[in-house]
Order: structure tokens, then sequence, then C-alpha cells
């Protein structure tokens, strides 16, 4: 019975052993890169700024697509016989019109042109047919072929609703972009401080199980004492109070840790790394202090050059400016120059129901379709039109209107491009002396820890030598856990002072080399 209740024992023991190593094993050790590349990779909002850019980046396309030739074709058939109330009504007798079938067919080719004119090429053939005794051909057969040009050469010539969506289109590209940048700084500066926070958190719960071991010590060193009839018994109960205000600290410092691990995991990871939200995160780099001056008027000129908020503004204002230059463009009077060129072909047969009072005056050659076209080429049947075309609007109250309009939002877009630049240099400056300020603090409570710790060894002396007392010892040993503690802070805050740093100068996500890039960009 003894040897099967140690043969459990030792099974038992086998199996803790085992499962500690491999929670061991389980620890995933996590650089600071590392994890920004994986923020980078997961971000959901990462995601939809990608989107965004490549939504502005079709609405370029699709705007510049307002260029592409328009082909359009056409085709019909019509039969009429309408009445004619004159003696030349053509009809035949007994009829008040005369009967016209018509097959026609035809298209074209539009194309609007940079410079806010259109050229249009149209072609288009027909045979006609008829009892009409007015009409010299039947069935007759006419083609047409003409290009026109119409250029604005007042309104609508700087800007027009074309060129302002490709402008409007091109500034929301950028802006998606900046807004992309603006959103991968966001989430590295978030990492960073996940992270930190994290080496904080461990830090810290490294110094409450230090103090936990201090008081065990200093606790069993009284019941030693005790023993040997040194101290009274009473002596016994402060170093065990504060044993256990200890453990209870300690406690609350491993929660602390396990919600810095689950704040890093929710930026790191997504909902398919169902394993690896159970594997604990080790970070591997230190939160190390390296003096470092600031150069504001460098900061600034960075920062200035640099945000992406100043992209977005600026973006914002060159649409405003977009929309002020189209509503000039449409206040004044227009003037369009309007050219044309057409050439015509008829041929057919000649129409046995014509009244012979009326001989053609020339007998059209060929008889079908094919003669027509080939008729268009020799030109004796053509129309040339070169005009200009003025209209002057009266009052034009809207179109000033709209003019007004637009330059108050141009206005308002200038002055929010200034105080986002006024915010941005108050924010450097701020950041800058944070950061001189975060690293000063590090030297004093690294001073401050050190003089703790002098205390500490002091004190135990005494107490080991009967000059002190437990609670002047335990004491000292609180007063060594709030300067370690504050250490690991003042280099937390540190470290988050260099991140606020590079986000002001807009320098955040060349640091880690982590630019984000869209496909097809």
């Amino acid at each position: 019975m003894v040897c099967m209740k140690h043969g459990r024992v030792a099974a038992l023991a086998m199996l803790l052993a085992f499962l500690g190593a491999a929670r061991a094993r389980a620890d995933r050790p996590l650089s600071l890169n590392e994890a920004i590349r994986m923020a980078l990779e997961k971000n959901s909002d990462l995601v939809i700024e990608r989107e965004s850019v490549t939504a502005a980046t079709a609405n370029v396309s699709g705007a510049q697509g307002a260029y592409d030739p328009v082909l359009h074709l056409n085709g019909g058939w019509s039969r009429s016989q309408e009445p004619v109330n004159s003696v030349f009504s053509g009809a035949p007798l007994g009829h008040l019109g005369p009967e016209v079938e018509i097959t026609q067919a035809g298209g074209g080719i539009r194309q609007y042109l940079p410079t806010g004119g259109s050229l249009d090429l149209t072609a288009d053939g027909l045979k006609q047919t008829t009892d009409g005794t007015l009409f010299l051909l039947s069935p007759a057969y006419g083609t047409h072929v003409g290009l026109a040009l119409r250029q604005p050469l007042l309104r609508d010539r700087a800007v027009d609703d074309i060129r302002l969506r490709q402008r409007v289109a091109r500034a929301d590209e950028g802006a998606a972009m900046a807004s992309l940048r603006r959103s991968a700084t966001n989430t590295v500066a978030a990492v960073e401080r996940a992270y930190w926070r994290l080496v904080a958190a461990g830090q810290g719960l490294a110094v409450r199980e230090d103090a936990v071991r201090l008081a065990e010590q200093q606790l069993a060193e009284t019941q030693s004492r005790i023993q040997t009839g040194a101290l009274p018994s009473t002596d016994l109960s402060q170093p065990r109070a504060e044993l256990e205000r200890r453990r209870g600290e300690l406690l609350a410092d491993r929660e602390t840790a396990a919600r810095a691990q689950s704040a890093l995991k929710l930026l790191i990871l997504d909902d398919a790394d169902a394993a690896r939200w159970l594997e604990p995160l080790t970070p591997t780099d230190s939160a190390s202090v390296a003096p470092e001056s600031v150069d504001p008027a460098g900061a600034l000129e960075q920062a200035l050059a640099g945000r992406p908020e100043l992209d977005e503004a600026r973006a914002a204002l060159e649409v405003r400016r977009a929309e002020t230059a189209r509503a000039k463009s449409g206040a004044g009077p227009s003037l369009d120059a309007v050219m044309s060129y057409d050439r015509f072909g008829l041929t057919g047969t000649p129409n046995p129901n014509a009244f012979a009072g009326f001989p053609p005056s020339a007998e059209p050659g060929g008889s079908g379709l094919g003669d027509a076209i080939s008729g268009l080429s020799d030109g004796t049947t053509h129309a040339a039109r070169v005009a200009v075309e003025l209209g002057l609007p009266i009052t034009n109250r809207t179109a000033r209107s709209a003019v007004a309009t637009a330059q108050s939002a141009e206005r308002q877009a200038e002055a929010s491009l200034l105080q986002e630049r006024k915010a941005i240099c108050a924010e450097v400056l701020d950041a800058a002396a944070a950061f001189e300020t975060a690293a000063q603090r590090v030297a004093a409570a690294r001073a401050a820890r050190e003089a703790a710790q002098t205390q500490l060894d002091a004190e135990r002396d005494r107490f080991e030598s009967g000059r002190s007392t437990n609670f002047l010892v335990l004491t000292r040993q609180n007063d060594l856990s709030r300067a370690r503690l504050d250490e690991i802070s003042a280099r937390t805050d540190y470290q988050n002072a260099r991140t606020d740093l590079a986000v002001a100068t807009g320098a955040l996500a060349q640091v880690h080399g982590t630019e984000v890039t869209v496909p097809g960009h």
C-alpha cells in the first residue's frame, strides 16, 4: 500500500513537472518590431483604410474615364402617310399624302477633350421608298458623314465638371493615403505603449515577488529570534501581516500583467489565432534609456513636412479650391466656338411615280447603298460651318451665390489647415519637453532606488545587531519596492515619451521601417 502511495505521488510529481515544462515551452518570445509587424498585418482598421485607398484610386481612374471615346449606334424603320393640305402634296390620286418608308442605320463617336470641348464624328445611311410624285428617286439611298467640334472660350474653359471630378478624386486619393499613414502611425504607437506596459507589468511583478520573499525572510528571522528568546512572541504579528499584504499586492499585479498581455494580443492577433491567444507573451526588448537631445527647430520642420494630418487638411483645401475654380468658371458668360463639316451621298432608282413636269437636274450615278457611300468621296455635296455662340446671363444670382459659397468654404479650409499646423507645433514642443523631462526622471528614480537599497542594507545590519525593529526593516523594504516601481514607471514613461515625440514629428513609421503600402501604389 505504501509503495502504491509513493508511486502515485511520484506520478503526480512527474505530471506536474511535465505540465510546467509544457507551459515553459508555450511562452512566446516577442520583440517589439515583430509585434509591430504582426499588428500592421492583423489590424482591421488598416484593412479598412487600405480598402479606402483602393476605392479612391478607382475613383481617380473613373474620373479620367470621362475622356474615353463613346460609341453610339442606332437603327430603325418607319412607314408614314401624313395628310398634306396642299396641291403640291405629291400624293397619288385619291390620297391625302404620299406614303414614305424609311430604313435607317447610323452611329458615331463622341470624345470629350481636356480643354473642355467635345469632338463628334457621325455617319449614317438610309433607304427611302415612296409613292409620292415629288420625289425624284424611289428607292433612294442616302449617306452622311460629319465631324463637329465645340470648344468653350469663356465659361467652362478653365474648369468644367469633368476636370472638377478629376481634381476632387485625386485629392481624395491623397487624403485616403494620408489617413492610412495616420492609422498606421496610431497602430504602431498603440503597440509600442502596450508592449512597454507589458514589460513594466513583468518587471513590477518581479518587484512584488521580491517583496514577498523579503517579507518571508523577515518572518522566518523573527520566528528564529522568538525561539531563542531574543524577541517577544508579539513581534511575530507585524511581519506576518506585512507578508499577507504584499501577497495581496502580488495577486493584484498578476491580474495587471494578465490584462497587459490581453491588451497587446488584442492589437497583434486576430480571432483565427485561437491557440496563440493562450500563449503567454514574453517581451525580449528591454526599456533601455539613452539620453538624447532634441532639436526643436528640426523637429518642427520634420513634423510640418511629414505629418499625415497636414496632408489630409491640404487635400481638403485642394477640393475647396477646385470647387471655387469651377464656380467661377461657371459664373461668366458663355462663348463657344463651333465648327463642323459634313458630306452627303445620294443615289437610287428614278421614281416611276415622279411628276413628269419636274425632271431631275442631274441623273444620279448608281442605284444602291454602296454607290451612295462611294459618292461621299467626291465632295460634290457637302456643308461646312464655323460659328461662335454667345450667352449673356442676366443677373446670374445663382452662379454668384455658388461662387460666394465656394469661396467661404475655401477660406474655412485654409483656416483649418492653419489651425492644424499650430496644433502640431504645440504638440511637437510639448512632446520634446516631455521627452527631456522623462529622461531626467529616470535618472532621479535610479538615484532614489539606489539610496533606498542602501538604507535597507543599513537597517538590516542594525536589526541583526539588535538596534532596529521589524517595523523599520519592513518600512525600508516598502521604500525600496516603491523606489523600484517608480524607476520602472519612469522608464516606461520615457519609452512612451519617445513614442509621443516620434508621433508628433511624423517619424514613427520610419523609425521601425514600417511604411504601409497598398497593392498597385
